[in-house]
């Protein structure tokens, strides 16, 4: 067992002491979560609600509670990726002698991983509702708790969109039914659907999916507007001062903006959104795997998409997509003479040909272009954004 740490001195003396083990090894993550067990089958986590999320920080509570795991007779496994295990009360006994002189002083925003630990002390019996989750690489994620917690790095900001490995994440979650911020079993409630609805406890279900929704699990920033639960899943990043409004919006997971944007439309999964951009109603920004060969879209700043727009493009900052009007990679573009030399002028890093017609590949993260189609030909046309796109500061 751990003796109880008198002073910060020696807190920090236990923290060196197990980081100087000859295999230890530091954590990328790390936190605590509460799981969801399935009702048919107790060894499927359906879902992983973590209090607090350790991203590249906080390694002297990562190094306590390894050691804690240890004292507790948990072997902790470093060679892989990550690790999972249960805890106990053993293992809080043990976290709570280590964090002994900062435990009066655990509240609000101060020691959040010691307020873990507080908690914990006080529900008793913990060993089935509760894991712990290390990451040691950004691989390819093995648990629901391991997902769970790339989830939640990304939609807390901790973690760059883009930039954790979520390769096999479907594959790891269960479809289930969410009812308010509860999983079911779908297998439980078929075997059980007589009985519950005759009962009148068959529950309301709001959803079936794999993810569950952001606000679950996500507090927004005070200015950050969510109109409708449903379209926004976890996993996506909203910047504060971003609105999503009712209607055909919709976030995906590993999505989201950057600052504060007008949400009236789809945002896929990868794709980025600049500050200052309006997403139009109903138009679409294409994911990874609809129709962009691949390669994720980001929208720069201060750009609108006109309702019922389709961009499967790169754009830069200070464009416009007419309403109505897709572009692609592959999309056939004219530019007149006049357009394409103040469209330079906007992109002096630009090697564009002296040409009239380009496909979209060729105007990619290009600054200050509007794309239009000619009512006359039916032709896309692209030229000179001469029109300051600018959000309503008082709805954000």
């Amino acid at each position: 067992m751990i003796e109880t740490v008198k002073s910060v001195d020696e807190f920090k003396e236990l923290v060196a002491n197990v980081e100087a083990s000859s295999d230890y090894k530091k954590p990328i993550a790390f936190g605590i979560a509460k799981v969801d067990r399935g009702q048919k089958n107790a060894d499927k986590i359906l879902q992983a609600n973590f209090a607090v999320v350790n991203w590249d920080e906080n390694f002297g509570s990562a190094a306590v509670f390894i050691k804690a795991l240890q004292e507790s007779g948990v072997a902790v496994d470093f060679s892989g990726s990550e690790f999972v295990t249960t805890i106990d009360d053993r293992f809080v006994s043990n976290a709570m002698a280590a964090f002994a002189p900062f435990i009066a002083e655990a509240t609000g925003d101060a020691h959040k991983n010691v307020q873990v630990i507080k908690v914990l002390s006080e529900l008793g019996d913990i060993a089935r509702d509760y894991t712990i989750t290390f990451l040691f690489a950004d691989e390819a994620p093995q648990s629901v708790e391991a997902v769970y917690l790339k989830l939640y790095a990304l939609s807390l900001g901790k973690a760059k969109l883009r930039g954790v490995n979520l390769n096999g994440a479907f594959g790891i979650l269960t479809n289930v039914a969410w009812v308010g911020n509860k999983p079911y079993e779908l297998d439980y409630l078929r075997e059980n659907e007589i009985e519950m609805k005759l009962k009148g406890t068959f529950p309301n279900i709001d959803s079936v999916d794999k993810f569950p929704r952001y606000l679950q699990h996500i507090i927004p920033a005070d200015n950050t507007r969510i109109l409708d639960a449903s379209k926004v899943r976890m996993g996506a990043q909203l910047a504060a001062g971003t609105t999503v409004m009712p209607g055909a919006s919709y976030i995906n997971f590993n999505a989201g903006t950057l600052g504060p944007v007008m949400v009236e439309g789809r945002i896929s999964s990868s794709a980025i959104v600049g500050s200052g951009s309006d997403v139009g109603g109903g138009a679409s920004i294409l994911g990874v795997l609809s129709g962009t060969d691949g390669n994720p879209i980001s929208i720069g700043e201060n750009t609108l998409l006109g309702a019922n727009s389709v961009t499967g493009l790169p754009v830069g900052d200070g464009c416009i997509v007419d309403a109505g009007i897709t572009i692609l990679a592959g999309t056939k573009i004219k530019i007149t003479k006049e357009q394409l030399e103040k469209i330079k002028e906007a992109n002096p890093e630009a090697n564009l040909e002296d040409k009239e017609y380009f496909k979209g590949a060729e105007l990619a993260n290009l600054n200050g272009i509007h794309y239009r189609q000619d009512s006359t030909t039916g032709e896309i046309i692209a030229r000179r954004s001469t029109r300051e796109v600018k959000l309503n500061s008082e709805l954000h």
